[in-house]
């Protein structure tokens, strides 16, 4: 029985394994069927995001590229804004100076046209005075015959004669005065006409001395350079103390202006704002700040390395300063600080040959001229004594003191090297080529017109630009009101119009401005 049973049950169980394998087989198949499913959907959904990401991609690409577009048209008619607006100023500025030649002239006109009345009437009293003197000539006349005994005639023979013999004695006398001061014109003549010479010859020079052309690297910059309604090159030229001119000239700037170191403080200024691109007024007078204290320090240095250079010791702190200064000066068409370091070697060279002090001697030649950069000074003395001034105050060897003061025989000599530092300096000056002492009194005047400007209460700042033509007066708000800045503006020009010599005329213009300043913490 139980061998009967055993096929039976193992037939079974071979039945119910097959069941539970086609059941498990089916959830197998559905569970597979669930997760491919599942997998279509999570791939269709994630395709679905990459196409959104897609699609927001190439709209992102298409605004930055719609905004560069923008931008750049924007930056295009601004520019083109800009040049239109500097452009319309131009034109105004010249309207406006074209009706004040017109009323000029009307003004001319019209007085021509009142002396014009004024002379005819004087022409008519005199023709009607004429008359009367010939009536009464004539009866003076015929009682003279009658008193004389003689005819007109007659009369007339001897004065003749007798005016002849004046006119001759007094030709000869005549003669003899104007042969006297001809020779006493003839050297003053001879000058004239040698500065004439110069002049037309050393013009080449003179614009050197009073010009610095800036580069860029494209016309784009002038306008930001100009900025809007003109403020920047204003802001510029009131920080500097120079004339910006921003003309047609291409890719080039000139930098106009008497003090080579103003013109070089606005050079390096513009530079950096250029450099940099954020050019507007608060900027630039933060840069000429920083780039005047740079220059300064610069100054410093290039006095230190001309002493170290030359091998000379214990130069006062000033003394330096002003040998660093001497860089951007000329002298007689040569650099002053070349010409310093040359005469400073001809001096060693020469005393030495001599047996004198050669160390002395070489400290003398460098610091001859350094009155020459002492804008701070007294203007009103020689270079010389103001040199020998500047270095007794800094505790200079007396004989260094007299060599200085009388290398030009401002005072005595009483040194040895004396004649050594001034034989030097003529040898040093005494190149071929025209002297430049055009150049040197031109630069003397500007600076003496600032100075008088400045000696007035309230003036803080003066800057003599466009070749001297235009004093600008920079004065405090707190203590010039605007009658009192019309007021200075006339007493200066009063002031410079009895004072100094000048061609043309001077404009003098007084600005007054008021800043209120305060920080937020």
């Amino acid at each position: 029985m139980d061998l009967i049973l055993y096929p039976v049950f193992l037939i079974a169980g071979f039945a119910l394994g097959f069941i539970f394998n086609k059941y498990l087989l089916n959830q197998q198949n559905k569970k597979s069927e669930e997760n491919a499913r599942l997998k279509a959907e999570a791939l269709l959904k994630e395709a679905q995001l990459k196409a959104e990401n897609i699609h927001k991609e190439k709209m992102l690409e298409i605004q930055a590229k719609s905004q560069e577009l923008k931008a750049a048209f924007d930056k295009e008619t601004h520019e083109r804004n800009h040049k239109l607006a500097a452009a319309e100023n131009r034109v105004k500025q010249k309207e406006t100076e074209f009706q004040k030649k017109t009323e000029q002239l009307k003004k001319e006109q019209q007085q021509l046209e009142s002396v014009r009345q004024s002379l005819m009437a004087q022409t008519e009293a005199l023709q009607r005075k004429s008359e009367d003197v010939e009536k009464m000539r004539a009866a003076q006349v015929a009682q003279l015959e009658k008193i004389a005994g003689l005819t007109s005639e007659e009369a007339r023979n001897r004065l003749t004669e007798q005016l002849i013999n004046e006119a001759k004695t007094r030709a000869s006398a005549q003669i003899k005065e104007v042969v006297e001061q001809a020779k006493l014109s003839a050297n003053k003549e001879a000058k004239r006409i040698v500065i004439q010479t110069i002049q037309r010859t050393a013009a080449e020079h003179a614009i050197e001395n009073s010009v610095t052309v800036f580069n860029l690297e494209n016309d784009e910059v002038k306008g930001r350079i100009i900025g809007r309604e003109g403020r920047n090159i204003r802001a510029l030229e009131a920080a500097t103390g120079v004339e910006i001119v921003v003309d047609d000239t291409p890719e080039a700037i000139i930098i106009s202006g008497f003090d080579p170191i103003r013109r070089e403080i606005a050079r390096l200024a513009l530079h950096r704002l250029v450099a940099d691109g954020r050019i507007h007024p608060a900027r630039i007078e933060e840069v000429v700040q920083k780039t005047e204290k740079a220059l300064n320090d610069e100054l410093v240095e290039i006095g230190e390395r001309t002493a170290i250079d030359l091998n000379i010791h214990g130069l006062h702190p000033d003394l330096i300063r002003l040998i660093g200064r001497m860089k951007y000066r000329s002298s007689y068409g040569q650099n002053l600080l070349q010409h310093s370091r040359e005469v400073a070697n001809l001096c060693s060279i020469m005393a030495a040959e001599l047996g004198l002090n050669a160390k002395l001697a070489r400290r003398a030649g460098l610091l001859h001229d350094i009155g020459k950069v002492a804008s701070e000074e007294n203007p009103e003395l020689p270079h010389a004594l103001l040199g020998m001034e500047i270095a007794q105050r800094c505790k200079e060897h007396p004989d260094v003191c007299n060599a200085i003061g009388a290398h030009h025989d401002e005072i005595e000599m009483t040194a040895l090297i004396s004649p050594i530092v001034q034989a030097c300096d003529a040898m040093s000056g005494a190149r071929p080529g025209a002297r430049r002492e055009i150049v040197e009194s031109y630069i003397k005047r500007l600076k003496d017109l600032e100075a008088l400007a400045l000696k007035h209460h309230g003036v803080t700042k003066t800057f003599a630009i466009q070749a001297g033509r235009e004093l600008r007066v920079i004065v405090e708000s707190e203590k010039v009101s605007d009658e009192k800045a019309d007021k200075l503006a006339f007493d200066i020009a009063s002031q410079i119009q009895s004072e100094m010599q000048y061609p043309g005329q001077i404009k003098v213009t007084v600005i007054r401005e008021r800043r209120s300043i305060s920080y937020a913490k």
